[in-house]
């Protein structure tokens, strides 16, 4: 519980500094663990003891060398007080090393964490519009491959960055009590680290960029061509699919092989212009134990020294790379996060009850960067029980209709009015509490038939379970099942057939007693039989309750109370089965057609 309470207030403070601070990734980072820097500071101070070791060791070296040229007694004390300090600096690595690793990950697990459930939040308000627009593999790179980054980040920046500037302060501290001529030459480095990082930043940055849109790129795709195999197969387009998949995977590798080079030389143009200065360190040190100027043990701390400073200014550089990446991983997170395509519902009116008496006036709708407007001035009246059907050939607005009953987006035109209130006033959770959506394309999940079945509800008695079942012809496909009801579904439901797994979509409908049915072609994908026996739970079913049906096959909507037909987004044709027949207009010739194609 206490995790889950850290999740939640996590993902509410998120998406605030996500807002705040918009174009500034840096501070969006410091924001996300405002209040926690000094779980950080804790495991820097443990990271520091942990290598406190490499730390010393050139020093002490360098001291028992010293002592040994000198001889005596001296040399004897400087052997045993050196080698007894190097071992209890040994002693104390393990505690360290644990103190720090827990305190660093449990802060950057915890916030990766709570920076996913964000997403997963958001996504779940965003508008559909959005989820059609974004491509699924696009974001789950998000919520996984730049989350990861930003983690990845975090641990270089709060925890290595700390240490790398500690450990470079205090082996310039140690340097300095010795010599401070020495001190001025290790100084040398910082600039032409500052010269190194400046030629390749806006490089790396850019290259960051383009290998992670290619990235999402390649990650909407391969889950597209996963979706596409039946259709796939079916064609026998593998070939094809396959040499698409390539070149896209080939692009993808052309991106990241141009940032990996421009890592690459990164990396080699630091190590080298270094390497260069610690062979310079070498002569410069050598020159003065020549002269007196230092002792000959000396040498070797400060070698050691300046391999210390070294290594750790070309570990900041190497940070540069791993920054940028988390940086850029951080704006894309941000495009989720900062989206404003979400559904409000504060401060709109609960809806505590629904009669589902609907009334459209002038009812218009046009999806984005589209030309021409899906409805047009649609009117219509619904009284509260009533079944309407809607009928009209692909892409005539019948499911964009049914989306803006189920208040998945607001009419661009006109109104829509349930029970007296208009749909943009009122909660539409609230108001979907009383929605059952059996949609098309049945969506089910990896569990059991009974998870899929009662999904969303919490108490649900055996007995609502079994009428659900029977009403939705479902018991012998249980019975024939080896765990019955606990047989655990397959991704999307893949081990039943079509009309099985929309005969479960239709039970998940029916065991919500809803107020308000939509059938967006619920039963198109039944055999004749399933579909009767459907048609006779349905029956049952709509009963006083206002249902919506799309209807495919024009012969299981006869006794609707109403039939509309819509045209090129608008109602073309409105009436009974028996008046829409007697017109002999659309409507008639529709069904004339579907009858001929059936015998």
């Amino acid at each position: 519980m206490k995790q889950k309470k850290i999740l939640t207030d996590q993902d509410e403070r998120f998406e605030t500094y996500y807002r705040k601070y918009k174009d500034k990734p840096i501070l969006v980072l410091l924001g996300l663990y405002k209040g926690q820097y000094h779980r950080f500071l804790i495991s820097s101070f443990f990271y520091l003891i942990k290598h406190s070791p490499a730390l010393f060791t050139p020093l002490l070296v360098s001291n028992v060398i010293n002592g040994v040229l000198a001889g005596g007694d001296m040399a004897v004390r400087a052997i045993l007080l050196n080698v007894g300090i190097w071992i209890v600096l040994l002693l104390v690595h393990l505690p360290a090393n644990y103190l720090h690793s827990k305190y660093k990950s449990s802060l950057t697990r915890e916030t990766e964490a709570g920076l996913r459930a964000a997403l997963v939040r958001k996504l779940s308000e965003l508008s559909i519009l959005y989820h059609i627009r974004m491509p699924s593999g696009k974001l789950q790179s998000k919520i996984i491959r730049d989350v990861d980054n930003i983690e990845v980040m975090s641990s270089q920046l709060f925890v290595n960055l700390i240490n790398i500037v500690m450990n470079v302060t205090i082996t310039l501290v140690l340097t300095a009590s010795k010599n401070r001529v020495v001190l001025l030459f290790f100084v040398l480095v910082a600039p032409i680290a500052s010269l190194t990082i400046i030629a390749f930043r806006k490089k790396i940055k850019s290259a960051n960029r383009n290998y992670r849109l290619e990235m999402e790129e390649t990650s909407a795709r391969v889950m597209e061509m996963v979706e596409m195999v039946p259709a796939t197969r079916a064609h026998a387009l593998e070939d094809v699919e396959r040499a698409r998949m390539i070149q896209q995977l080939e692009e993808t590798a052309e991106k990241g092989y141009e940032l990996d080079m421009i890592q690459a030389n990164f990396g080699a143009v630091g190590w080298v212009v270094f390497q260069l200065f610690q062979a310079l360190c070498l002569a410069f040190t050598g020159f003065m134990a020549l002269r007196g100027m230092i002792l000959v043990g000396d040498i070797t701390f400060y070698q050691s020294s300046f391999t210390t400073v070294v290594n750790q200014v070309t570990a900041m550089i190497n940070l540069l790379p791993i920054i940028t990446k988390g940086l850029e991983s951080i704006v894309s997170v941000g495009e989720v996060l900062t989206s404003e395509e979400v559904e409000v519902n504060n401060g709109k009116e609960v809806i505590d009850e629904l009669k589902g008496e609907y009334s459209f006036s002038h009812v218009g709708y046009q999806y984005p960067d589209t030309e021409e407007p899906i409805l047009k001035d649609v009117t219509l009246d619904v009284p509260a029980g009533s079944t309407v059907a809607v009928v009209g050939e692909s892409g005539s607005g019948k499911t964009t209709l049914m989306s803006l009953i189920i208040g998945y987006m607001p009419p661009l035109n006109g109104k829509i009015v349930i029970d007296g209130k208009d749909i943009t006033d009122i909660d539409l959770k609230s108001y979907r509490r009383f929605l059952s959506v059996v949609p098309q394309t049945p969506l089910l999940f990896t569990g059991t038939l009974r998870d899929n079945i009662t999904y969303g509800l919490e108490l649900v008695s055996e007995e609502q379970l079994q009428r659900a079942v029977q009403a939705a012809s479902l018991t012998k496909l249980i019975e024939d099942l080896p765990q019955g009801l606990d047989t655990v579904l397959e991704e999307h439901g893949a081990n039943l057939s079509g009309g099985q797994r929309q005969r479960i979509a239709i039970a998940r409908a029916i065991i919500r007693n809803p107020k308000v049915i939509v059938l967006d072609e619920a039963t198109s994908a039944l055999d004749v039989i399933s579909e009767r026996e459907i048609q006779k739970a349905l029956g049952t079913l709509i009963k006083d309750r206002t249902t919506f049906v799309v209807a495919h096959r024009l012969s299981t909507i006869r006794n609707a109370d109403w039939i509309i037909v819509m045209d090129h987004g608008a109602i073309a044709e409105q009436g009974t089965y028996a008046q829409l027949m007697e017109k002999q207009g659309i409507f008639y010739h529709m069904e004339n057609l579907q009858i001929t194609l059936s015998q």
